[in-house]
Formats: structure tokens, C-alpha cells, sequence
């Protein structure tokens, strides 16, 4: 009978090792603090539209459980507006177009 509950108690004492070790390595529970809205570490060019370039560029920050989603969140958001605004200057720019005429029938030479 001793042996049992010593095993019992050993059972116990190894669960609850795992779970403190998992506690410590995996976070404490705590929430991430808030986003700070339209900031961010991530830096995109300012004065000109946003090239590939740019974009490859770009590093996200690793942390123990990937990226931070604020960042990529933050990014994406940035590109989706600056290409938003892009097609609308686009689409502008094409109404201020004239309508481009078929050519004109080639004159025949009077003989002199």
C-alpha cells in the first residue's frame, strides 16, 4: 500500500515539474500588450509609391512564436492602401486619357 502511494506522489510531483517547465517556456499566461496603432519598427519608403524592391526588402521580427502579427498586420495594411491609391490615380489618369482614334486611311497621291 505504501508503494502505491508513493508512486501516486511521484506521479503528482513529475506532473507537476512538466506543467511548471511548460508554464515557464511557453509564456504565463499574460496578454500581448495592445497594438500601437500606425507604428511600427517597419520602415516603407515615404514621398514615392512602394516598389518590389521595397517590399522584399522589408524584415519581420522573429519572436518565439513567429512573426510579430502587429508588424505584418501593420504592413499589409500599408501596402493594400498604397496600392488603393495607386489604381485610383491609375483609373484617373485613364478617364483624362483621349480616346485613341484608328488610323486614318492612307491619301492616294494625285499623278503630276
Amino acid at each position: 500500500m505504501l508503494d502505491l502511494l508513493l508512486v501516486l506522489v511521484g506521479v503528482v510531483v513529475v506532473a507537476a515539474l512538466l506543467f511548471l517547465g511548460a508554464a515557464l517556456l511557453m509564456g504565463r499566461g499574460e496578454t500581448q500588450p495592445p497594438a500601437e496603432l500606425d507604428r511600427s519598427p517597419v520602415e516603407l519608403p515615404v514621398g514615392r509609391p512602394v516598389a518590389g524592391d521595397d517590399v522584399r526588402a522589408v524584415r519581420m521580427t522573429v519572436t518565439v512564436r513567429g512573426y510579430r502579427m502587429t508588424e505584418v498586420d501593420w504592413l499589409l495594411e500599408q501596402l493594400a492602401r498604397t496600392l488603393d491609391e495607386r489604381d485610383e490615380e491609375l483609373a484617373a489618369l485613364r478617364e483624362q486619357r483621349p480616346a485613341e482614334t484608328a488610323p486614318a486611311a492612307p491619301q492616294e497621291e494625285p499623278d503630276a
